[in-house]
């Protein structure tokens, strides 16, 4: 499982440009599904088992993309200027090295850094240097990038015992999740008909949930996402550590998870001896906001992955988390689910 999720966070996808991430997933789900489809949006969604009177349409949905920049103009002295494909964190930006789809390696800087080292500019203050000084040059012969071109950032993903580090853990780790519970599905068999939806561009508003779900109409949605965690010095107050399990959401600031569908995870995870935690996220969002808002309304929860520095190029989870996920997901699909529609 580790060298999968190293080749999924390491692959270059910013939102909108998840091509790349849909062929990678293409291949590790062979053989692992009864249908493969492409929405118009660009979401894979795969299928597993068939509806019948007595079981759930269950979409699961975890996302592609990463967060990452796009070149919004050439300045005079050949730098690059940017702006965002979602929540970029400027103190995390200086000094870090992206990666355009052609291969051209650039550096991200600011402005007056030696004038800048207490305060931080908003974006517009940073440049990418991808100067080549080819021939003598004094350095402002730049690589083939041109206005329009995106860029995600670049960096390996590093293993520190039980813990992995690395870029786009978010939302990468879900989708290998999401991939790990089909392969115990294909030994377990799953009592539900599930779609395995990968989706395209959460991090700019959970543009892809949503029309996914409208297409699948499920009974059930259930989105694997990361979590921030509450075990860092004055980090965020919520009672989510690394180690300590799956975390289960009861809310976020774009949903409340219904009672029913909360509580199902919980006794499947007590059921099965499975690590959990419970979840109160105070901000930000996953895509189970999308579906639980499609068609009239879908019963919707998600499963999250504990992870430390969420948007940077160091986001921490550990191994134990992710392998509490996917039993907790597997278990659920591969079960009776009741009652978790409103009455």
């Amino acid at each position: 499982m580790k060298e999968m999720i190293k080749k999924l966070v390491e692959a270059w996808g910013p939102s909108g440009y998840e091509h790349h991430m849909r062929e990678l997933i293409k291949e590790e789900v062979k053989g692992l599904y009864d249908e493969m489809t492409i929405d118009p949006m660009g979401s894979l969604i795969c299928r597993v088992g068939t509806k019948t009177d007595s079981n759930l349409r269950v979409m699961v949905a975890a996302h592609m993309d990463e967060i990452g920049l796009m070149v919004s103009h050439i300045d005079r002295n050949g730098f690059l200027r940017f702006t965002n494909i979602g929540g970029l964190i400027p103190s995390t930006l200086n000094g870090n090295r992206v990666r355009f789809e052609n291969g051209v390696i650039g550096t991200i800087a600011v402005e007056n850094m030696w004038s800048k080292l207490y305060e931080l500019p908003k974006l517009d203050g940073f440049y990418i240097d991808v100067s080549e000084g080819l021939n003598g040059d004094s350095g402002n012969k730049n690589a083939p990038i041109q206005v329009g071109d995106p860029a995600g950032f670049y960096r390996t993903c590093e293993e520190r015992g039980n813990r992995l580090v690395a870029k786009s853990m978010d939302d990468r780790i879900g989708c290998a999740v999401a991939i790990e519970a089909m392969r115990k599905l294909k030994q377990l068999g799953s009592k539900h008909e599930v779609y395995f939806a990968f989706t395209v561009q959460e991090e700019v508003g959970l543009r892809g949930a949503r029309p996914a779900a409208h297409g699948i109409n499920p009974d059930l949605g259930i989105a694997l996402d990361v979590t921030s965690t509450g075990d860092t010095v004055k980090g965020d107050h919520m009672a989510v550590a690394l180690g300590k399990g799956a975390a289960i959401k009861v809310r976020d600031a774009g949903m409340i998870v219904p009672p029913a569908v909360k509580n199902l995870m919980v006794d499947t995870a007590e059921k099965h001896e499975i690590p959990y935690q419970l979840e109160i996220l105070n901000g930000g969002s996953t895509d189970a906001m999308a579906i639980q808002t499609a068609q009239s309304g879908v019963p919707s929860g998600c499963i999250s992955i504990p992870c430390r520095y969420v948007h940077t190029v160091n986001e921490t989870v550990d191994m134990v988390d992710v392998q509490a996920s996917v039993d907790l997901l597997a278990a659920m699909l591969s079960n009776p689910i009741e009652g978790v529609k409103p009455v």
